[in-house]
């Protein structure tokens, strides 16, 4: 996936030099405070409360594994005392290294302003160096407030690493396929999770029930499916406030009963936190097949770490810290350790310990409640899935999807119907297919491990570039987690032909569809990059650019955000006329989470006040939403007329020298003479701060009203600014046409068969199945006219 600069020039020459000066980047305020993000400082008691709230969000699924990791690790029954201690053990120090010391303390803190997730570590790295494989970004991107980055030192380490990163494109497209195969496997998740989670909890009705048959747990455990997947659109505002409790209530149900269990069954287990033995068993064991059947079960104990990770959003990481370090960690403790004690003295049992190790008398609330925890497992899977989902798309590598947002106080809330009735489908297909928790956790697994490989490896330029960590921590940070993610990895490849297999394939088929859709993507770029028109070719038509101006207003939408995009040459050039006022809108996505609004639109004006072309630029970051109430016409209007006014505001500045502009100088008279300096405004379409800036002068301004107070408008401009607005009111009045490019993307007649399948076909029915820009942004069906090219790849 090759790449262009927007900056490339080609062909300099005195054509190039005047198109650079009449459609130069937009450079925003440079004395904007920037409120870079930092860990908000919290009372003691909201962080209590927080702590807790994120028991129901966080720590759901690594609850839930005490369900079924002893019988994935024995699935053909205990014969010995010591591998039970042996496999305690492991399980001990596993949670020790991997959930606590690598994630809780280590890796949280790799977030982007509080997001966590591969795509969140990507997008990290992707403003601390110029990877991004669509290079659509400009250095005024980096004055967003939530646009947080490093500066380094010449000859220091981390610039040697971003030097090498930026150096060659393949560097980029290896970063960007390892961060798609931990997303693809991390979706993977999101459909073993609530398999594994509820029929595991399901199982708890046979039980007590011996001649029940398996089939009757399947179907019990696909209709909670059913009914958890079907809830999904009413989202989880409304019930939210009970998964704390429930999975609070779950971690001391899990704890209580493990220390029951102790003291009854004996506490010569408790040699199990001396990892002497874990020496023991492999030593003892040799290496044997069963030995690493084990291990792999023993994977499962921290089944949920990523998702951890992934669920960060509305909770600070020290919240996550208290709630991880004083009770999920000593619970799941005192639970496995519970059920070893239970399996030694029973070892008939393995299959299901932990529903025979719960006394009678409290047997039924356990399995209510853990029912009832498996679902909050899989809910907060599948909406960490829904969001996985969301930053790809924003990032151009998933197609566009429907996204509903089922929450009015909370941005991350979201629903994808499609996605959705998919993970349904593949979740009862794993469900029945399998039929037991043995083969879904070989599956489940395998795709964790994969996970957190990925994340492993990406935390090792996120270390050095944001963090700017000494070599050796790197090393030290990367060999320790490799020697424990290694060994897991290698047990559960051994099993692929057990169940491994299922996450392998579902990662494939999403891979493929988000690698060919990021490909065609950015070809698609390239091809507007190479074919836009000089804005000096534009301009030298005059203003009526050659032909008829008719009342109205144009909207060209474009993936540039400087030039004219080809589409619209084509249109002017088979058409005789076109609108009295053109807009090109360029949408971008950049790689932060969100863009506040007050710094969401920039407005320029391109060339003299008759031709009446002006260039908006709407910027979202990846948790940012299109929503359905949205009017985005009605908004860019708004954006056009603050723009004006704000334009004649700064004309007429004359009274305080601090906030004069300095008078624009260019080179060439015919610059100078013909077409005067160009004005850039950041502009807010609803209340707050308004900024404004003319070429490299910065002029903030605080309000309309604060405007009016300081500033003095000559009767002249007083009137040229409303003949414009009244101008642009009758355009609107006369009909407003939103211009969207169709490009069709094509492969070339000597393309491979295998580029012609992924371009020809699995492209273009993407593209067909997909949602129109049109109707994520809500744009009238009536006022739409697209323009439509093909291009070959």
């Amino acid at each position: 996936m090759a790449s262009l600069s927007e900056s490339e020039p080609t062909n300099r020459g005195s054509m190039w030099e005047l198109d650079q000066n009449l459609d130069q980047p937009m450079d925003e305020e440079a004395t904007r405070l920037k409120n870079m993000y930092r860990e908000k400082k919290f009372s003691s008691a909201l962080l209590l409360r927080l702590a807790f709230q994120s028991l129901g969000v966080v720590f759901g699924d690594l609850g839930t594994s005490p369900l079924y990791v002893f019988y994935n690790a024995f699935p053909h029954g205990v014969e010995d005392d010591e591998d039970v201690i042996g496999a305690l053990s492991l399980i001990i120090y596993t949670l020790t290294l991997i959930p606590l010391l690598k994630y809780v303390f280590i890796v949280l803190r790799a977030n982007d302003n509080g997001q966590g997730g591969t795509f969140a570590l990507y997008s990290l790295l992707c403003r601390h160096a110029k990877i991004s494989t669509i290079p659509n970004q400009h250095k005024t991107d980096e004055n967003l407030t939530t646009y947080s980055r490093q500066t380094y030192e010449e000859n220091s380490l981390a610039a040697k690493i971003k030097r090498w990163l930026e150096t060659r494109a393949y560097k980029r497209n290896c970063l960007l396929i390892l961060v798609l195969i931990g997303t693809c496997t991390a979706i993977g998740d999101g459909i073993l999770t609530p398999a594994i989670s509820v029929l595991s909890a399901s199982g708890g009705i046979k039980v007590q029930n011996h001649n029940m048959s398996t089939d009757i747990v399947v179907l019990v455990a696909v209709i909670i499916l059913i009914g958890i997947f079907s809830m999904q659109h009413y989202g989880t505002d409304k019930v939210g406030w009970l998964f704390a409790p429930i999975v609070l209530i779950w971690f001391i149900l899990i704890g209580s009963v493990g220390a029951l269990n102790v003291h009854k069954y004996g506490s010569s287990v408790l040699k199990a936190y001396n990892p002497v033995y874990i020496y023991r068993y492999f030593r003892r064991r040799g290496n044997t097949p069963d030995s690493w059947t084990v291990l792999g079960g023993i994977m499962l104990s921290i089944t949920g770490t990523e998702a951890l990770y992934a669920d960060l959003c509305h909770f600070p990481v020290l919240a996550i810290q208290i709630a991880f370090t004083f009770i999920v960690f000593p619970c799941l403790l005192l639970a496995y350790t519970g059920q070893a004690a239970y399996i030694i003295s029973n070892k008939q049992h393995v299959k299901d310990a932990f529903y025979r190790s719960i006394p009678d008398a409290i047997y039924w609330p356990a399995f209510v409640i853990a029912t009832a925890s498996a679902i909050v497992a899989s809910q907060a899977t599948i909406s960490a899935t829904y969001s996985i989902i969301k930053q790809a798309l924003a990032l151009g590598c998933f197609p566009r999807v429907k996204i509903v947002h089922t929450s009015k106080k909370f941005l991350g809330q979201i629903y994808i119907p499609d996605i959705n009735w998919l993970l349904l489908i593949l979740c009862i297909a794993v469900t029945a297919g399998f039929k037991n928790q043995s083969q879904i956790g070989n599956a489940y697994g395998t795709a964790v491990v994969i996970v957190m490989l990925v994340t492993t490896f990406l935390m090792v330029p996120v270390m050095l570039l944001v963090w700017k960590s000494h070599w050796i921590l790197v090393v030290t940070f990367i060999v320790f987690s490799l020697m424990v993610e290694l060994p897991y990895f290698s047990a559960c490849i051994l099993k692929i032909d057990q169940g491994g297999w299922v996450p392998l394939v579902i990662a494939v088929a999403f891979f493929t569809i988000m690698y060919v859709w990021h490909y065609c993507t950015v070809k698609r770029y390239e091809f507007e990059m190479h074919s836009k028109v000089s804005m000096a070719w534009i301009l030298g038509l005059g203003p009526s650019l050659g032909l008829v101006r008719v009342p109205g207003i144009g909207f060209v939408y474009t993936e540039l955000a400087s030039g004219v995009p080809h589409i619209f040459s084509h249109f002017i050039t088979n058409l005789p006329a076109i609108h009295s006022v053109v807009v090109f809108v360029c949408v971008k996505y950049l790689p932060v989470y969100t863009v506040p609004m007050e710094e969401r639109f920039l407005v320029r004006r391109i060339g003299p006040k008759n031709f009446h072309i002006f260039r908006c630029i709407a910027r979202y970051g990846y948790k940012d939403l299109h929503k359905k109430d949205d009017d985005f016409e009605r908004m860019l209007f708004d954006c056009l007329t603050l723009f004006i006014r704000l334009e004649s505001m700064m004309d007429g500045y004359s009274d305080s020298e601090e906030y004069s502009v300095p008078e624009q100088r260019t080179e060439g008279s015919i610059i100078n003479n013909a077409f005067p300096a160009e004005k850039t405004i950041n502009t807010m379409c609803s209340n707050g701060d308004l900024s404004y800036s003319s070429q490299d002068s910065i002029v903030p301004v605080q309000s309309p009203l604060g405007v009016n107070n300081l500033l003095t408008y000559s009767s002249h401009a007083s009137q040229a600014v409303g003949n414009e607005l009244e101008f642009l009111n009758r355009c609107r009045d006369a009909g407003v046409v939103h211009i969207l490019g169709n490009t069709i993307v094509r492969a070339r007649r000597d393309s491979g068969i295998i580029k012609k399948v992924s371009v020809d076909y699995m492209y273009a029915f993407m593209r067909r199945v997909c949602r129109e820009n049109s109707v994520i942004f809500n744009l009238p069906h009536e006022s739409l006219l697209n323009v439509g090219q093909i291009y070959y790849i």
